[in-house]
């Protein structure tokens, strides 16, 4: 697997060197990837630059190319998904219903208005509000869900008439090339730019003159460093950034009913999703059957390679994050935690953690407080559910959270106390295209999906027109 390329300017262009790509599932390198050079990049920010002044002109031509794209990646499903499987390590199945959903986004997105807002008209003076393009969007977009991820950045910022140059994850880039790919033919040259490289991409993007608004997903530290790189330049930046999501289970909450959906809550995607559940708050009077039936569940799941039929979760996507994951697990057993399942990477090759829950362990320690990412749950008690909320709140983290309860309107009362982006009631990771998501505090500056997520790129124009 090395004839994957980049699109810069519509065309099929290589790297002039290229990097591996490990498959998680073995931790071997199984494919190259083109390294994109500081010429290249230039090549490409030109070319979004020449494409932006006609491509912003037509609505309705932008919305029918996001159509095209939508159909353009239902078409190749069965090429893309074993691709991103042996890229990322998640299962078939998962793979699959990733760009599933990346075609919904691109269709949901054609569908969405640009508004024109009309503060005045009367016989002396129309005063409109308008949305334009920034112009060129620099978009980094990360390892865990890395197609459907671009489609959040690339099909508002079309609609909304920038264009873009979109830098995927050196750990997956391939199946984001692959996109683009399929897509170059539904898109005027220019418009959708996609290079691959190592960090120094990246750094080379947020910094460049050409880009005026940045879009990225990943982590806090870099989302830092993202923020500093752009503010010089003052370009707009839209940060989606990790997570420390708490769940609270109340006292009313049927175990048996709950206990599956936590589990998946947490564990999807093998706990390497930033809204999952990254704590979990049980009220005292039912903690050991909550913990009892999460741990079947847990024991019930098959972790395997992705590539294999009956895999429901696989590796953890980088020996970077396999090794934190472990190191979190192991400072949690010496301050006296205890792992009801998993808890030890088993032997053989890849990046295999097996769903682990972990009792014994109070707020302080390095797993309760920091954003673990992979399948490793803290299962905590409380007593008084005012003191189980204040616990959910004390991080900086404010991405999302979710409270269970037999009652949903006691549970939606609760939810709101949350200081969060997005707060479910007896579900959680229920994230749909249509509805806003994006952080409180250290998780995010700004917001994706539906309307609001469109509007994040453009800027605000008033247009005052006098008819006297």
């Amino acid at each position: 697997m090395s004839d994957f390329t980049m699109t810069i300017n519509g065309k099929s262009v290589p790297g002039d060197s290229t990097f591996g790509v490990v498959n998680p599932a073995t931790g071997k390198v199984f494919a190259q990837a083109p390294e994109c050079s500081r010429a290249q990049l230039d090549a490409a920010m030109e070319a979004a630059s020449k494409a932006f002044p006609i491509w912003r002109r037509d609505l309705a031509k932008r919305r029918k190319a996001l159509v095209d794209c939508a159909e353009a990646v239902k078409a190749r499903l069965g090429e893309l998904a074993p691709i991103l499987t042996q890229e990322q390590g998640k299962p078939l199945t998962r793979a699959n219903e990733e760009l599933f959903g990346t075609a919904i986004w691109f269709q949901y997105t054609a569908s969405l208005d640009i508004p024109v807002e009309v503060l005045q008209d009367d016989a002396n003076v129309r005063l409109e509000i308008r949305r334009r393009p920034y112009g060129v969007v620099g978009a980094i977009t990360p390892w865990n869900y890395p197609v459907m991820l671009a489609a959040w950045k690339v099909a508002p910022a079309l609609l909304a008439g920038n264009t873009i140059v979109l830098k995927p994850s050196p750990f997956t880039p391939l199946s984001t090339l692959k996109l683009g790919e399929i897509i170059r033919d539904a898109l005027p040259p220019g418009v959708v730019n996609i290079v691959s490289g190592n960090d120094q991409l990246g750094a080379w993007i947020t910094g460049h003159p050409a880009v005026r608004k940045i879009s990225f997903t990943g982590s806090v530290a870099t989302g830092k460093k993202v923020a500093a790189a752009a503010a010089p330049d003052l370009k707009r930046v839209t940060l989606e950034l990790g997570g420390n999501d708490a769940a609270i289970v109340l006292d009313d909450a049927s175990p048996k009913k709950v206990a599956e959906k936590l589990f998946w809550g947490a564990f999807t995607n093998s706990g390497q999703v930033c809204s999952a559940i990254k704590r979990l708050y049980v009220h005292e009077s039912i903690y050991q059957p909550v913990l009892d039936e999460l741990a079947a569940v847990a024991k019930s799941v098959k972790v395997g390679d992705g590539m294999q039929q009956d895999t429901q979760l696989g590796p953890l996507n980088n020996k970077m994050q396999f090794d934190r994951v472990n190191e979190l697990l192991e400072d949690a057993k010496k301050h006296g935690a205890r792992c009801v399942t998993g808890g030890a990477a088993p032997a053989g090759g890849g990046y295999f953690i097996a769903p682990t829950l972990v009792t014994g362990i109070a707020e302080g320690t390095r797993l309760v407080d920091e954003e673990q990412f992979g399948p490793a749950l803290p299962v905590l008690p409380y007593r008084d559910v005012e003191d189980a909320v204040q616990r959910a709140n004390r991080t900086m983290y404010g991405l999302s959270g979710s409270v269970w309860s037999s009652n949903p309107e006691r549970a939606a009362e609760l939810a709101g106390q949350l200081d969060c982006g997005t707060a479910w009631v007896n579900q959680h990771l229920a994230i749909v295209p249509n509805a806003p998501f994006g952080g409180a505090k250290w998780s995010g500056i700004g917001v994706e999906n539906g309307p609001w997520g469109l509007l994040g790129f453009t800027e605000l124009q008033t247009v005052n027109i006098s008819k006297a």
